[in-house]
């Protein structure tokens, strides 16, 4: 019988740092182009990455509100003109609020889902890896995942008896060679063609 995925210790920085360092390499006339998430541009996706980690730094301080009650996608997000400024310190807010040991005790809630501290960790960690590299992909820029964060991202989409896929949040996963590489398991479970371009 299948057992419950193991989920390493998480540490949410080289995930956040791995999305700061694409910002520069996203030109202004990409924001409207496609990504791996259908129902994202990528001004939209960089909208969603704002928001989430905003959602979870609360969700880190048990700071029930809006930004934890509200479903991902309750409505399509709107990236803020001064972006390239606001989301580095977000992402760096976000590491700090989730390094603070009782952000992992007890429940909190984030996308309106109540849920274990350590579970929501996970949940955001997954989230900056799967869309580091959306972002990444739709923008012609190199994406260097640490092996701990896809992982625990692996770990994460991996279904089993006791913790059941949910098919409302996660498309199929795509069929990948068992020896393809880490980086390409956690986007193929993630229902994601690790070969996906722009124009597919």
């Amino acid at each position: 019988m299948k057992t419950t995925p193991t989920i390493p210790t998480i540490d949410l920085e080289p995930a956040a740092r791995q999305i700061a360092g694409l910002l520069d390499g996203i030109g202004e006339q990409q924001l409207a182009g496609p990504t791996p998430c259908p129902d994202y541009t990528v001004r939209e996706l960089l909208a969603h990455v704002a928001g989430l980690s905003t959602a979870f730094c609360d969700a880190a301080r048990k700071d029930f509100g809006p930004t934890t009650d509200t479903a991902p996608d309750a409505a399509l997000p709107v990236l803020a003109d001064d972006w390239r400024e606001t989301l580095p310190p977000l992402l760096d807010e976000l590491v700090t609020a989730w390094r603070d040991p009782a952000a992992r005790q007890g429940m909190t809630r984030a996308g309106g889902v109540d849920m274990p501290g350590e579970v929501a960790a996970a949940v955001v960690l997954d989230e900056l890896v799967i869309h580091g590299w959306d972002l990444a992909r739709s923008t012609g820029q190199k994406y260097e995942a640490d092996e701990a964060s896809l992982r625990v991202s692996l770990a994460m989409l991996t279904p089993s008896d006791t913790v059941p896929r949910s098919e409302r949040i996660f498309r199929p996963p795509v069929p990948v060679p068992a020896d393809a590489p880490l980086v390409d398991r956690a986007v193929a479970m993630s229902g994601r063609r690790p070969d996906w371009q722009p124009g597919d």
